[in-house]
């Protein structure tokens, strides 16, 4: 940890709101020197088990780009397995975005959620999941404009950050540094008013206790109420005033 930052701060981070210009709704967050670019793809179809129901879905993809790393990882079409990890973050995405809206109310359509790292210094997947958040709410103002959706059905803001044990203290937003040295390591996923809607977590040197638990997610949720600031500032006035008319 850099001698600047304090244990229960977060590294410096910013979110662009509309990073690229084709997609309907993007996100470009730069967590310490972990950059993430998220972009939501509004398709005309649902998954096949919802045809006839009205009703719309929410779903995710995560990949590293080849040097996100300091060496070289292949692309999917390279490897001759599905990588797991990011199959798993994939479901961790999705699941925390779908938790931000009542897809009952889309339409018989799909959003897309896309999160490509560019750069990888621990917390992809929160960082994922906080940005995806953003390209989400622009991508359903967008559909609201056009006149998809009357209006933009929020449940909450979400945001996600991690945290951990490192040398037997509790420290916020984890780069890869510490990560590897935590002995316990969490990813905690919250709404807005502080309810959870994700929490992995694991002892990775030796068991945690309760107390230790709580403080974790204490920390956590100081953490991602200070992300939804960012996600709000980034989305600006006129945004929001349409995201939650």
């Amino acid at each position: 940890m850099g001698a600047d930052r304090d244990p229960a701060t977060l590294r410096p981070w910013s979110i662009e709101c509309g990073a690229s210009p084709h997609a309907e709704g993007s996100a470009l967050v730069t967590a310490g020197r972990t950059r993430v670019l998220c972009t939501a793809s509004v398709l005309p179809t649902a998954p096949g088990w919802l045809t006839g129901t009205g009703r719309g879905w929410i779903t995710a993809s995560y990949d590293m780009l080849p040097r996100a790393t300091h060496d070289r990882r292949p692309r999917d079409r390279e490897r001759v397995r599905a990588d797991g990890r990011s199959l798993e973050i994939s479901r961790l995405v999705g699941r925390a975005l779908r938790s931000t809206v009542e897809t009952d109310y889309l339409g018989e359509r799909t959003v897309q959620i896309d999160c490509d790292v560019l750069a990888a210094d621990g917390g992809t997947r929160t960082a994922s999941v906080t940005g995806g958040a953003v390209a989400l709410l622009e991508a359903l103002a967008w559909m609201r404009r056009k006149g998809l959706i009357p209006g933009v059905p929020l449940r909450a803001f979400v945001a996600a950050v991690s945290v951990g044990l490192v040398a037997g203290r509790p420290v916020l937003d984890l780069d890869y540094a510490l990560d590897k040295d935590a002995a316990v390591d969490l990813n905690v996923v919250a709404t807005e008013d502080g309810k959870l809607v994700d929490v992995q977590g694991t002892a990775e040197r030796e068991s945690f206790s309760p107390d230790e638990l709580s403080t974790l997610i204490a920390l956590a949720l100081g953490g991602t109420a200070e992300l939804v600031r960012l996600q709000r500032k980034a989305l600006g006035k006129k945004l929001l005033a349409e995201i939650e008319a």
